[in-house]
């Protein structure tokens, strides 16, 4: 057993690979299958991405892949494998470290998205209580990955995974509902006679979307030699089980997962839906697709490790059930829902209808309790800043009266001359000047007598 299938054989990963059907040429066979795209298919957890990181990692240790390689389905579901990650490379181990520290730090970005969502008011956030929450790894320590972890993530995994299918099921049941409460709603909005031209309208496109091949049976002889032949290009005269098996392992692990199984079908689903067709729904094809493998894997995954191996696939082409099955009856020959489901469905939709209203109002109030604060803010901030000028204005008046000099910016004295006494200097004549007698000498007499 591998990696991807032991670890991943409870998780649907065990290939990796999201199988597409390519037509073959019967001269070439390896050439064709060398072109096989592959790209990761996703589980729909919502911790995919740490899940197959770390398989990714794990796969890398030599010691730790050669204990899968002997360990069988009980040794992985019960934990005793998680008990060799101690012995696993000091890098392996400190990559895993690193993982699951990013893990935990996305979660609590999660977990804070999710309470400012609900405006729920938390002073400190207790991650540790909060991550609890969380089965796929080991909340109290957020550090290191240790055997524990790897406990946690398969047995999360395998726990999820069973209820997965049930839960894509569930929202493929509400997806019918609304839409058929979205059409009576749009009927009733309409008069009498638009109605009857729209339901005659309606009930013409599912006649016609009724209208096609028959389908055969997932897993069935003709089902499988249909594939064998438009699809690998083989003669299907020559249908061989252990071939077809081998040619449609894509990732050649030994098995057949999930995507790869679901691929098988795709022949199937094209004689009842076309997407430029206005009455099929893509929607449905996937949920006829999810179908056709779940009825492929009860009749062939003896283990239930929802991995499909040579052996059972072998074993399943000897039934009476491969060669004389029933025919497969697809989602249109009844409804997904009842009356009753319908009716509890739409009294839920207008519960939340009203429930959006009330937040709606609420919202409303409160944008126009803000905007009236804002408004009586405003109004404040203005009332503040007259009384500010106000006050500037009173300081400066008692220093005019008093005579004294106004103020500085510091506080100093400004000294200024007096406008008046300007005024009067300006306005007073000038003083002639004193004239000296053109007879006079020019240079007092010398030698004058002086009289005692």
């Amino acid at each position: 057993m591998n990696l991807k299938a032991g670890c991943l054989l409870l998780v649907s990963l065990c290939g990796g690979a999201w199988s597409v059907p390519v037509d073959r040429n019967v001269a070439a066979p390896q050439e064709a299958k060398e072109e096989v795209p592959e790209e990761n298919g996703d589980t729909g957890l919502y911790y995919d991405r740490y899940l197959r990181e770390v398989i990714e990692v794990l796969e890398t240790d030599p010691h730790f892949r050669e204990k899968l390689q002997t360990a069988n389905t009980e040794d992985i579901k019960n934990g005793r494998l998680s008990k060799e990650l101690d012995l696993v490379s000091h890098h392996v181990r400190t990559r895993l470290d690193e993982l699951k520290r990013q893990e935990v730090s996305r979660l609590r970005m999660l977990l804070k998205a999710k309470l400012d969502s609900t405006n729920v008011q938390t002073l400190q956030m207790d991650h540790a209580s909060l991550l609890k929450q969380f089965e796929h790894l080991d909340p109290h320590n957020q550090n290191t990955f240790e055997a524990k972890d790897l406990e946690l993530l398969i047995s999360t995994a395998t726990k999820d995974l069973e209820n997965y299918d049930a839960e894509r099921h569930e929202e493929f049941k509400r997806y019918e509902m609304l839409k058929e409460h979205e059409r009576r709603e749009y009927l009733k909005g309409l008069d009498q006679e638009k109605r009857e031209k729209e339901e005659q309208r309606m009930q013409e496109l599912k006649d016609k979307h009724r209208q096609h091949p028959k389908v055969n049976a997932p897993g069935s002889v003709a089902q499988l030699r249909e594939v064998w032949e438009e699809t690998d290009g083989l003669d299907p005269q020559e249908f061989n089980p252990k071939t077809f098996f081998k040619l449609h392992d894509t990732n050649e692990d030994g098995v057949l997962d999930e995507q790869e199984l679901e691929a098988l079908f795709t022949k199937e689903l094209e004689k009842v839906y076309n997407p430029k067709n206005e009455e099929d729904d893509m929607m449905e094809m996937e949920e006829e697709r999810l179908r056709m493998r779940e009825h492929f894997m009860q009749n062939v995954d003896v283990n239930k490790d929802r991995l499909v191996s040579l052996e059972e696939f072998i074993k399943s082409t000897e039934k009476k059930e491969f060669n004389n099955p029933r025919e497969w009856e697809t989602l249109d020959t009844k409804p997904s829902y009842t009356e009753e489901e319908l009716q509890k469905f739409e009294a839920e939709l207008l519960d939340k209808e009203e429930e959006l209203k009330r937040r709606a109002e609420n919202l409303r109030q409160e944008q126009e309790l803000l905007t009236e604060r804002g408004k009586a803010l405003e109004a404040q901030r203005k009332e503040y800043q007259q009384a500010v000028l106000d006050m500037s204005q009173r300081q400066k008046e008692p220093q005019a009266a008093d005579g004294q000099p106004p103020a500085g910016p510091n506080g100093e004295l400004q000294f200024q001359p007096d406008a008046q006494k300007l005024d009067k200097v300006a306005e007073a004549p000038a003083e002639p000047e004193a004239q000296v007698p053109n007879n006079l000498p020019a240079e007092p007499p010398q030698n004058l007598p002086i009289h005692t």
